[in-house]
């Protein structure tokens, strides 16, 4: 059963845990907390927090509003992950914040190409039920 849903191979405690972190990252971002020339011209958008069965690891998965200069906002975050961790600290309340990691969310480009192709005309006529709408 490789096809599970991605909640469904996370454990309610790290799903539990991403959300608060997902939260918590996402205020501090937005509240430009994190003083740095990349990040205060760019909204970051925070899509998703998995977090390690141990509770030690956290992958925010983030997307620049736009998509521009995603690359250096990545390094950006990078570059502050251990000041970003300790807000985290004050925030939530955990034994102990998971060491954070930060990834281009791909699920945009995903959701894109879904509707390119629903947008293309084969697609178009095989849903609207005329055989001959296509051709």
């Amino acid at each position: 059963m490789n096809a599970a849903p991605r909640s469904s191979r996370q454990g309610q405690r790290q799903l539990r845990v991403g959300e608060l972190l997902r939260h918590a990252l996402s205020e501090i971002l937005q509240r430009g907390e994190v003083t740095d020339p990349v990040l205060e011209t760019h909204v970051v958008t925070v899509s998703e927090v998995r977090v390690s069965p141990d509770l030690r690891q956290a992958t925010a998965y983030v997307m620049p509003l736009g998509g521009r200069d995603e690359p250096q906002v990545l390094v950006a975050l990078d570059r502050h992950r251990k000041y970003i961790r300790g807000l985290l600290g004050h925030r939530i309340d955990l034994k102990r914040v998971p060491d954070l990691h930060f990834r281009r969310d791909e699920s945009f480009d995903v959701g894109a190409h879904m509707d390119a192709l629903l947008d293309s005309p084969l697609v178009r006529r095989d849903t609207s039920g005329d055989p001959e709408a296509g051709d």
